[in-house]
């Protein structure tokens, strides 16, 4: 499936039901936010190369706004940056495997329920300044929620060493898709009677699906 973006760029686009696409920037600026860990995808060279880093996001005045993170020096990765090439950054978000015991109609098969954020945008390597905001705020963006939070203790010489051993970057986003898989296919009773199933699942990944899916706002119950 194709799509042209209001950028004039074509996408290949991953499947989205109709039911499961979200398309209010509020709730997908506040998904990327909260699950900020995300992978890095480029294409630059013979085969695809991937990192898993913070990424932060930042409203510059754009239609999407701009990312921003860093990666290691010896990562060789941030040379596919150079070429300006689009890139995908990939937020996931909880997920966990939905038994079809746990419907009231049980006559189907099991499947899997999670949410992503698919992020495309061309990328561009930053100075040591932009660097060197991006470690503080990231550092920031992290700490702000410990009960102590941490101080950088480096000194400047320090700082500039480490600074030394990264690659920042920018990507300038074109083009967003979110889906939020959470049984909105089901019935309404199958839906509550998912939701309480995980809520009282043993496994963590379970329960952080089943906040997830209470935070909509009742989404996956319409």
């Amino acid at each position: 499936m194709f799509r042209i973006s209001s950028f004039g760029i074509r996408y290949l686009l991953m499947y989205i039901p109709p039911f499961n696409r979200v398309e209010d920037r509020g709730r997908i600026r506040q998904f990327i936010r909260t699950h900020g860990f995300a992978s890095v995808i480029s294409a630059g060279g013979e085969k695809p190369i991937a990192s898993h880093l913070p990424v932060l996001w930042a409203n510059d005045g754009s239609e999407w706004g701009t990312l921003r993170s860093h990666m290691a020096r010896a990562n060789p990765q941030w040379r596919d940056f150079e070429s300006g090439k689009e890139i995908l950054s990939i937020f996931h978000g909880p997920h966990a495997y939905i038994s079809p015991s746990w419907y009231v109609m049980r006559r189907t098969v099991p499947t899997w329920n999670y949410a992503v954020v698919h992020i495309y945008g061309t990328p561009s390597l930053l100075d040591e300044t932009a660097l060197r905001q991006i470690v503080l705020d990231t550092t920031e963006r992290y700490e702000s929620a410990m009960a102590i939070p941490w101080k950088l203790p480096l000194t400047e010489s320090e700082m500039s060493k480490m600074l030394k051993a990264i690659v920042g970057f920018s990507i300038k986003i074109t083009h967003v898709e979110a889906k939020f898989k959470l049984g909105q296919n089901r019935s309404a009773e199958d839906q509550e009677s998912m939701l309480r199933a995980l809520q009282e699942s043993e496994r963590s990944g379970d329960r952080d699906l089943a906040d997830f899916i209470s935070e909509q706002h009742g989404g996956a119950m319409e």
